[in-house]
Formats: structure tokens, C-alpha cells, sequence
């Protein structure tokens, strides 16, 4: 009897233990991937919509260097919408590193309610009564009339004023280096001028220091030159190793590789134009590869630093 009084005893405080602590929690939805300045998970928007945002929210960056994103999610449940709008804005780390000057736009479509997460960087230009201003004006109205491409066009319009009110550091951006490159270079003029002068300089510097020194030495000035003019580093060390490989492999008995192609201009006679052709084009690809680093998709500034900062609202 006395046994079974200790059983129902240790029962009673298991189930008490359970009624106190709960039962385990439930996982936090999945943060997306960081894909675009705009990420509509709901469906909603249309190419055209997302396109126009993303415009905008490129020009915000360009002008004054600070990223804004938007995200439409359908539920952030089992999570409270401000918990899980900073943990995005902290994951994806929105805003320039040693800023920290991102916005995060956040809508859960079917709970009806959204959120303007503000980086500390910002807190000062979009305060919370200003977050929360921008939504009741902005968001709110044209979200009830089902115009939500209108309601985030308003709010990123008003975000962004208040972004280019603050003083911020500028953005660096690709107009440095423009202003830095020489005006009027003829991208091909260029080519052909490291083409002459790898095919010409090769066999000088491998007879002068030989063969392992005059390469480093052709190849190190050759992509001196190509970075002074593109101000890539790309092209530079790719323009450097080709004439590197060119003088090591090429120069002096290597030219007569290209002497079987029928070419006949060259130091050595063997047809240096047939050989130094090859490593001109794939001098050339790699600059349309660096275009193309260059120019395509978006990523994250490294900022981050949400500090829960923002307004929250529902329609």
C-alpha cells in the first residue's frame, strides 16, 4: 500500500512538472535565403511589382548606401511577428558592415499584420513613431484595398526620404572606380597593345634575366598596367599570369608552336601571332567574366545589428 501511495505521489509531480514547464517548443520557422531586395513567398506580387520595388531599393543604396529589403511570408507563426522580423534582419545582416544601416520590410500576409525593422545605424532617422506613421499612412490603407505593391511602393518611398535626410558615410560604389580609370580607353586598343607588348617583351626579359625572373618580372608589369587602366583585380592577375605563362612556355623555342599555324612575325621567326593569339583571347575572357561578377544578383551588405527597433501594425 505504502508503495503504491509513492507511485501515485510520483505522478502527481510529473504531471505538476509538466503543468509548469510546458510542453516543448515549437520550431522556429526556417529564415529564407537572401536571394533579392524583394522576396514574396505569398505569391503576390507580380514580376512586374517586385521589379519596380527592386528598382527603387537599388537606387537607395546607390545614392546613400544603406539596404533596404521587403519580405511577404504567409505566417511567421509559431513566432511573434517583431521576433521574427529581427531575426531575419539579423541573419541576412542587411546594411553595410561598419554601418549597419539596413530596414527590413516585413508582411505576414495571412496573419494581416507587418513590421519595419530598423538597424541601429537608422534608429535615428526612422525612429518608432516614424516606422509606425509610415505604416498607418502608408501601408495600411492600400493593404485593405488589396493594393499591396502600392502600400510597399508607398513605404519604400517614405523610407527612403528619411534615409537621405540622415548623415551617413557615402557609399563606395562602382563610380570610384570609374572616375579612376582612364577616360576615352578602348577596351580593344588596350588588348592589343598587352598583346604587342607580352609578344615583344617576352623574349627580351627571358634573355636579359632568364627565363624564371624575366617571366615574374613581364608578368608583374603587365598586370601593373592592366590594373592601372581597368582598376580590377580580376583582369590584372589574369592579364599578368597569361604573360607570365607566355614567357616561361612560349618565348623563345615556344614561339615555333605558333610557327606551325603559318604565322611569321615574332623574335625567335616562328610565327609569335599564331601562339600570342590564343592567350589574347583568353585574356578577353576573363574580362567578360569579371563583367559578369560584377553586374549580376544582390547580397547582403554585412551589417546587421537589429536591435528591435521599428514599429509593428495590421490591416
Amino acid at each position: 500500500m505504502a508503495l503504491a501511495h509513492v507511485r501515485l505521489a510520483l505522478t502527481a509531480l510529473f504531471l505538476m512538472a509538466i503543468g509548469c514547464f510546458g510542453t516543448p517548443a515549437q520550431a522556429q520557422r526556417a529564415v529564407p535565403a537572401l536571394s533579392a531586395r524583394v522576396i514574396d513567398q505569398t505569391g503576390t506580387l507580380s514580376a512586374a511589382d517586385r521589379q519596380a520595388l527592386d528598382t527603387r531599393l537599388a537606387a537607395i543604396e546607390k545614392s546613400h548606401g544603406s539596404q533596404v529589403v521587403v519580405l511577404m511570408v504567409p505566417t511567421t507563426a509559431p513566432e511573434e511577428l517583431a521576433a521574427f522580423a529581427n531575426r531575419v534582419g539579423n541573419a541576412w545582416k542587411v546594411g553595410r558592415k561598419d554601418v549597419g544601416d539596413g530596414v527590413l520590410v516585413l508582411v505576414a500576409k495571412d496573419d494581416r499584420k507587418m513590421r519595419i525593422e530598423v538597424a541601429k545605424a537608422l534608429e535615428g532617422a526612422i525612429p518608432d513613431i516614424a516606422a509606425a506613421r509610415i505604416i498607418d499612412g502608408a501601408i495600411k490603407p492600400r493593404f485593405r484595398e488589396g493594393d499591396y505593391a502600392g502600400g510597399l511602393s508607398a513605404a519604400v518611398n517614405q523610407i527612403g526620404a528619411r534615409i537621405a535626410g540622415e548623415s551617413l558615410p557615402l557609399p563606395s560604389d562602382t563610380s570610384e572606380r570609374a572616375a579612376r580609370s582612364a577616360p576615352g580607353v578602348d577596351w580593344t586598343d588596350l588588348a592589343i597593345f598587352l598583346f604587342f607588348g607580352v609578344m615583344v617583351g617576352g623574349p627580351v626579359a627571358r634573355g636579359i634575366f632568364g627565363n624564371r625572373l624575366g617571366g615574374l618580372l613581364l608578368g608583374g608589369g603587365v598586370g601593373g598596367l592592366a590594373f592601372l587602366f581597368t582598376t580590377s583585380v580580376l583582369l590584372a592577375g589574369g592579364a599578368g599570369l597569361i604573360a607570365l605563362l607566355y614567357t616561361w612556355l612560349f618565348s623563345g623555342t615556344g614561339l615555333s608552336l605558333g610557327g606551325r599555324r603559318g604565322g611569321g612575325f615574332g623574335p625567335a621567326g616562328g610565327g609569335g601571332i599564331g601562339t600570342s593569339t590564343g592567350g589574347f583571347g583568353g585574356w578577353s575572357g576573363g574580362s567578360g567574366g569579371g563583367s559578369s561578377s560584377d553586374g549580376g544578383g544582390f547580397s547582403s551588405g554585412g551589417g546587421g545589428d537589429f536591435g528591435g527597433g521599428g514599429a509593428s501594425g495590421d490591416w
